[in-house]
């Protein structure tokens, strides 16, 4: 059951590289779970298409792993193209159709539901390189 008044924000991070074959086929039991099955799924734009950029969207989900309403981009980063954006927006809305619904656990279905989780799908390097200017984060 959600609770009304207060939203609980989680936020997890999506890595490209891991493995997670075997995640697709176990069961979502976890708020890591969560993370780690949606990363099986995601497939960023190639780079002829789109420049690396990070991109987070905020999503909830039912007691059936089926998205609530409507996922919502909340941050993309400041030096990608509008088409930059655009492209790694369709991917990640593929993201949340290829995966969805979530394989949730009775337990887990229980203490998901209507909870608004935060998904990072980072796809830069993690340190900007020494003789570029720093970036600047932009919000969606």
């Amino acid at each position: 059951m959600a609770h009304r008044g207060s939203s609980l924000l989680l936020v997890g991070a999506m890595v490209l590289g891991a493995s997670g074959a075997a995640a697709q086929d176990m069961r979502v039991n976890t708020i890591q779970d969560i993370f780690r099955h949606l990363r099986t799924c995601w497939r960023p734009p190639s780079p002829a298409r789109a420049r690396p950029l990070d991109i987070t969207v905020v999503v909830s989900f039912n007691r059936a792993g089926n998205i609530l309403g409507h996922p919502r981009i909340t941050y993309e980063s400041a030096e990608a193209s509008d088409d930059d954006r655009l492209q790694y927006r369709i991917a990640v809305m593929e993201t949340l159709q290829r995966c969805t619904p979530l394989p949730f656990t009775d337990a887990m279905a229980g203490a998901a539901a209507g909870r608004p989780f935060a998904i990072q799908f980072r796809n830069r390097k993690t340190s900007p390189d020494k003789t570029s200017p720093p970036t600047q984060e932009r919000r969606a």
